[in-house]
């Protein structure tokens, strides 16, 4: 079993997430995205459109899982984590998380209200690597 640093670090070392959501007719809507800005706690926060379906989808259905791997030569390694997504649109979140190179996608800035942050609590996941996989509760690590 991996300690919470040892999941932290394998997370931060990755370039791309993948996020799912529940569309209206229940069925699972994998999307890739930019790993998280922040971790903290069971919490991963990352940027999105505020009108895009995404933050539309966990407005309605908070249900999310985060994945996220490392695919080498001979190995493979893989986390995923199952909870529930927060679509925050608080000016005092969207400070801490904001990037200077945000302004591309927003260009209003940080009061962009396009702009929001997406929280994703944790409360379980699943482990993969060496042909092996694990599950986990997120108080037990």
């Amino acid at each position: 079993m991996r300690t919470r640093e040892q999941l932290y670090e394998f997370i931060e070392k990755q370039k791309t997430a993948f996020i799912a959501s529940v569309d209206e007719d229940g069925f699972p809507n994998i999307k890739a995205m930019f790993t998280p800005r922040k971790i903290e706690g069971n919490s991963f926060y990352f940027t999105t459109n505020t009108s895009s379906m995404r933050a539309q989808q966990f407005m309605k259905n908070p249900r999310a899982s985060i994945y996220f791997y490392q695919r080498g030569r001979f190995r493979y390694e893989g986390v995923m984590l199952i909870g529930t997504m927060e679509v925050l649109q608080e000016e005092a979140v969207k400070k801490e998380i904001w990037h200077t190179g945000d302004i591309m996608y927003y260009k209003k800035g940080v009061s962009d209200p396009d702009y929001c942050v997406l929280k994703f609590t944790a409360v379980k996941g699943r482990f993969y690597a060496d042909l092996k996989t694990e599950s986990f509760e997120m108080e037990d690590l």
